[in-house]
């Protein structure tokens, strides 16, 4: 599976939870509350500041190497 700027958190979290310390490490702690479930990774990205791309690269390599 691969995470897009659009995709939302909780997607994130449904498909993925072992992500949950990326979110954490970057600041975002409330990974429970209603903004998460519908908020965009480049939302969230932007609240916190940090660089969307980076952060959805390194999200994505880290699925990838969970896979395997």
């Amino acid at each position: 599976m691969q995470f897009e700027k659009n995709t939302v958190i909780g997607e994130v979290l449904i498909n993925a939870p072992e992500t949950a310390p990326l979110f954490q490490a970057i600041g975002m702690h409330c990974l429970g509350c209603a903004m998460a479930s519908g908020e965009t990774l480049e939302e969230a990205c932007a609240v916190h500041g940090v660089d969307p791309d980076a952060f959805i690269e390194k999200l994505n390599a880290f699925v990838a190497s969970s896979v395997q």
